[in-house]
């Protein structure tokens, strides 16, 4: 690595926002949303009709990291015990600090990944996230989610990740790998730039996208050479 960190362009430390009060009636019939809204704390974006899922609004508490499944594995590691991860297909989702997606280019250069075509994006103000199904003892009537089963000898260890549902089920739909808590504020433990060299408290962002970087690019060998 070279070069200076390139500087922070978002007040990463500024206060979440307030929660919205408890009003059942604001919410309807839907469990999941009043979950997220009044347990979290977190905006969300009404599903469209009954087959379309419920989203999470980007940019105001978090952004999130998307990455190929495989190389997200790797970088668990480096978080905080509550930092949330989300899981959809075979793409993880990392929860990091609002503003992360805008510092992404500069730190992906300071890291000397810049120049390489690499699998993962951040995505921040203005995006959305499929809304994973909460932990089933949150909201009654979800029913359970599959976790995931070890590996045999021979099978792929992404079938292996903790919480990953087994082969089919749910497909599609977007699940927690590591649940956010509620009456935690999420801000405190997601990756972010401004852990580096502090106190290790938030997980340091350098080294959750310096992994990822290294593997995704390790996955782009691997499917050149195939």
């Amino acid at each position: 690595m070279s070069g200076s960190l390139p500087s922070l362009t978002t007040d990463l430390t500024a206060v979440p926002l307030p929660r919205r009060p408890l009003d059942p009636a604001a919410f309807g019939d839907d469990p999941v949303r009043r979950w997220y809204e009044n347990e979290l704390g977190w905006p969300t974006v009404p599903a469209s009709t009954a087959e379309s899922p419920l989203r999470l609004r980007l940019g105001l508490r978090f952004d999130v990291l998307d990455v190929p499944a495989e190389a997200g594995r790797a970088a668990l590691r480096h978080l905080a015990g509550p930092s949330p991860v989300a899981m959809r297909n075979d793409r993880m989702g990392f929860l990091v600090a609002a503003g992360s997606t805008e510092e992404l280019p500069g730190l992906l250069d300071w890291l000397e990944w810049g120049t390489l075509a690499l699998d993962l994006r951040a995505i921040g103000t203005g995006g959305v996230m499929q809304a994973p199904r909460p932990p089933a003892p949150a909201v009654s009537g979800l029913g359970e989610v599959p976790s995931g089963r070890p590996s045999g000898p021979g099978e792929d260890e992404s079938l292996a990740l903790p919480g990953r549902p087994e082969p089919g089920a749910l497909q599609g739909a977007a699940v927690w790998l590591r649940p956010p808590e509620p009456g935690c504020e999420v801000e405190a433990s997601l990756p972010t730039l401004s852990a580096l060299g502090g106190d290790g408290g938030a997980p340091d962002l350098v080294r959750v996208v310096n992994t990822v970087a290294t593997h995704c690019h390790r996955l782009r060998l691997r499917r050149t050479r195939q």
